[in-house]
């Protein structure tokens, strides 16, 4: 009798092999979307923060 929560062979596809040139450019590019990401919540949270301390936040709106 077989587990059926047991994953078959044939179940699951192998990674792609990349070359160390694609490999690099792999790294570069997820190095600028993690930057890029990065730049855009501490911008979130500098407006946030100024927003907040200047007091014109919802409250001043209605």
């Amino acid at each position: 009798m077989t587990d059926q929560n047991e994953p078959k062979k044939d179940e699951f596809p192998q990674p792609a092999q990349l070359s160390p040139e694609a490999r690099a450019a792999q790294k570069r590019r997820n190095l600028w979307l993690g930057l890029a990401l990065l730049a855009f919540v501490v911008l979130v949270a500098l407006t946030t923060f100024i927003r907040l301390s200047t007091g014109t936040g919802i409250a001043g709106r209605m």
